[in-house]
């Protein structure tokens, strides 16, 4: 199964790149149907460049910050001189629909 999913320049770089090999999401009923050999096709919101990737693995977590503490920073799309903190999942979601969808890490390699 093929999934569309939009992501901002930075991620959408550091996958095309091979260094961020987990997508972050909350684990909502559109994630929920992501199965391990799909596909997803990611859009740069910023320039509309696509990059299709595999599903090689899913992760299910209660929240984002159990789901930090398994993966290094680089993998989930920090910088080494960055801090990886689960709290930057905010910005994107709800505390209300994280404590109801949980989070999952989809781990993905490029086509």
């Amino acid at each position: 199964m093929l999934h569309f999913m939009r992501l901002y320049h930075d991620p959408f770089t550091k996958i095309k790149a091979g260094t961020k090999t987990i997508e972050i999401r909350l684990y909502d009923e559109k994630r929920q149907l992501v199965n391990i050999g799909d596909e997803i096709q990611f859009t740069d919101v910023t320039n509309g460049e696509v990059i299709l990737c595999k599903v090689k693995n899913i992760y299910k977590y209660p929240d984002f910050e159990a789901l930090y503490k398994n993966y290094p920073k680089l993998s989930l799309g920090y910088a080494d001189d960055e801090d990886a903190d689960p709290e930057d999942m905010s910005k994107y979601y709800s505390k209300e629909n994280i404590a109801k969808y949980g989070a999952v890490g989809i781990e993905i390699s490029i086509n």
